[in-house]
Parts: C-alpha cells; structure tokens; sequence
C-alpha cells in the first residue's frame, strides 16, 4: 500500500514539473497560496519523500 501512495505522490510531482517546464505554473503553489506557504512545503516534502521511497521499487524482486 505503501508503495501505491509513494508512486501516486510522485506522479502528482511529476505532473506539477511537467506544467513548470510547459506552461510556467505551478500548481501545488496556485491551490495552497504560493510557493512559500506552509500547506506547499508539506506536500512538495511529501512528494520528495516519495520519490525517495520509489528508488527502492528498483531493487525489489518483480512479480512474474
């Protein structure tokens, strides 16, 4: 389960850098009131953690 949430965290990331890189928004930053807001840090730490947690998905045995 714990893998499911970090991976959905990391897409919601991946998702937010994409609309950096294309339109120049951010969208963490528009819903919880800018960049520096308490809420942003939150989930911009969430979100780290998250792809931190994802590199162990590397080394884990897949399921054939």
């Amino acid at each position: 389960m714990l893998d499911k949430i970090a991976l959905a965290l990391c897409v919601i990331g991946g998702i937010n850098w994409g609309s950096i890189g294309i339109f120049g928004y951010d969208i963490v930053a528009a819903l919880c009131g800018g960049q520096d807001a308490v809420v942003s840090r939150v989930i911009y730490t969430l979100v780290g953690l998250a792809a931190l947690w994802c590199i162990s998905l590397f080394f884990k045995p897949s399921r054939t």
